[in-house]
């Protein structure tokens, strides 16, 4: 595929999306919301893990305020509705595992944007800032629903009101990311897990996924049925013979995604 604002790369089952208008930050534009949509959708056919990172100094510095032709003919809600939304649902909704590689700042819609994969590493010099106060916004593109389910209440009303950039260090001990690197090894650590994943059981990964995400709407009983049904067709699966069968012959198993 050929894109304006994005390119993706595709290999040995991982699928790479990388922003990419590294002068501008890689600022969220309308044409690359609507290719970041249109590459996760790809990347769920082609391949069995996804990266996102960006190009340049910085992962993404939000919302490409360039990009607004009059404050005064602004519709927020219309640009969340019809273009943020649809672009979360397809990162959250990814049924593959999406590995976000904070390559530097992460601010307003961009640091949201990075919340929204299942596993964050971010380099030393990264950070992450809800900007939106600074100019009389609220945190969007899912950032009122991240932020206190990652770091809880307080930490999410402080990153909030106070509009200051977290490092990458502090996010992790926070337990807002998973993994803080050196930059110059960010790369091949995300490299080194998707090549991981991308030989893994997929269709349990999938499962997994949606067992923690149904998790804070379930009381236990439901969440224990949940488990339960999704665990019998976890069992049924090609990959949980292989596993068990290669666990006995002492070897390593050789996982198709079935």
């Amino acid at each position: 595929m050929t894109f304006q604002t994005i390119t993706y790369d595709l290999s040995d089952d991982v699928a790479t999306i990388r922003l990419n208008r590294p002068d501008k930050m890689n600022a969220l534009n309308a044409v690359m919301r609507i290719e970041l949509g249109e590459a996760f959708v790809q990347a769920a056919e082609d391949a069995r893990v996804v990266i996102l990172t960006g190009n340049g100094p910085g992962f993404c510095a939000g919302q490409d305020l360039g990009d607004v032709k009059s404050l005064n003919d602004l519709d927020l809600e219309r640009t969340l509705r019809e273009e943020y939304e649809p672009l979360l649902q397809r990162i959250y909704e990814c049924p593959i595992p999406v590995i976000a590689a904070i390559n530097g700042s992460a601010a307003g819609a961009g640091a949201n944007i990075a919340l929204s994969a299942d596993i964050i590493i971010a380099a030393r010099s990264a950070s992450f800032l809800e900007a939106f106060a600074r100019i009389g916004l609220i945190p969007d593109a899912g950032g009122t629903y991240w932020l206190p389910r990652k770091i809880g209440m307080a930490r999410a009303m402080g990153m909030s009101l106070l509009a200051e950039p977290i490092p990458a260090e502090k996010a992790a001990e926070w337990g807002l990311i998973w993994e803080v690197v050196d930059d110059e090894t960010l790369e091949s650590r995300a490299s080194e897990i998707a090549q991981r994943m991308a030989q893994g059981p997929t269709a349990a990964y999938r499962m997994i996924k949606q067992a923690l995400k149904a998790s804070p709407a379930n009381d236990m009983a439901e969440q224990l049925a949940l488990e339960a049904k999704l665990q019998g067709k976890a069992g049924r699966s090609q990959d949980f013979i292989e596993g068990v069968t290669a666990f006995l012959e002492k070897r390593k198993p050789v996982y198709q995604g079935r």
